[in-house]
């Protein structure tokens, strides 16, 4: 059975306004943990923050720190696709220019991602915009002066049965997450992932961004579901949907906030 989700106008119609489109099962229980393997195909979970939806708060908003003055003005002057500052219509996502997403957003986005682990390398493969992003394995330490990218440079090595993922070298042009939460130059992000058992792979995300924050951003862990009978679709930012559906979605709705009813 294949995975798709259809045309980016539709998917990204479901983002912002049908939570219910990415619903998940509970966690499994039993099985024993499976310590250095963390290859297949992940969802996220519905958390039960938000029934039936697999919320986006791997990178949490409840557990972010104040902003530094530097963050609170690039904030303040987005205009984000999530959350309760979004209004219909006004939005100016980077996913609405074709440019692509990087670590922290593209890790938390409602899509899956493919783990393939080789030799000195692991390999992470996201739906949307079909991105794919190396993980070095092989001893490497972080650059010292990496040139700003969208992705960074990560590398990664294991603690016991937890594999920690560090990068640097971002740019600032990608939010940390769909709210407008920023991201600089001077982020330090930090992964942790544990696979539970087979079918459950626990993620955590620290941000440490001392130019948009005024201490490192903790989120609590997230859980992932194995989708073995998934496949990764086919998804590329293409300029005439992203046309048809600012004409046909995304302007026709301006002037309604996208914040979730109480």
């Amino acid at each position: 059975m294949r995975h798709q989700f259809g045309s980016f106008g539709i998917l990204l119609a479901a983002l912002a306004f049908s939570p219910c489109v990415f619903a998940q099962s509970n966690p499994p229980a039993g099985n024993q943990p499976l310590s250095h393997d963390l290859s297949g195909v992940w969802m996220q979970y519905d958390d039960g923050t938000a029934p039936t939806f697999a919320r986006m708060n791997g990178v949490d908003d409840r557990t972010r720190p104040p902003l530094t003055p530097w963050g609170e003005e690039r904030f303040n002057s987005a205009k984000p696709l999530m959350g309760p500052r979004a209004v219909g219509g006004q939005e100016d996502s980077a996913a609405l220019h074709c440019e692509p997403s990087g670590p922290p957003q593209l890790l938390i986005l409602p899509n899956p991602w493919e783990i393939v682990q080789i030799p000195g390398r692991m390999f992470m493969f996201f739906e949307e915009y079909h991105i794919w992003r190396t993980i070095w394995t092989d001893g490497r330490p972080l650059p010292k002066d990496a040139d700003p990218s969208w992705l960074g440079t990560s590398v990664g090595h294991w603690e016991g049965d937890t594999f920690v993922v560090d990068t640097v070298g971002f740019n600032d042009k990608v939010w940390a997450d769909l709210s407008g939460n920023p991201r600089s130059e001077e982020t330090h992000l930090t992964e942790r992932y544990r696979r539970l058992n087979h079918d459950t792979l626990e993620q955590q995300i620290i941000i440490d961004d001392p130019k948009s924050y005024t201490k490192p951003w903790v989120s609590p862990p997230k859980l992932h579901k194995l989708e073995p009978k998934w496949e990764i679709a086919e998804w590329f930012c293409a300029t005439s949907e992203i046309q048809t559906y600012d004409k046909d979605v995304r302007k026709p709705s301006g002037g309604g906030s996208t914040a979730p009813k109480k």
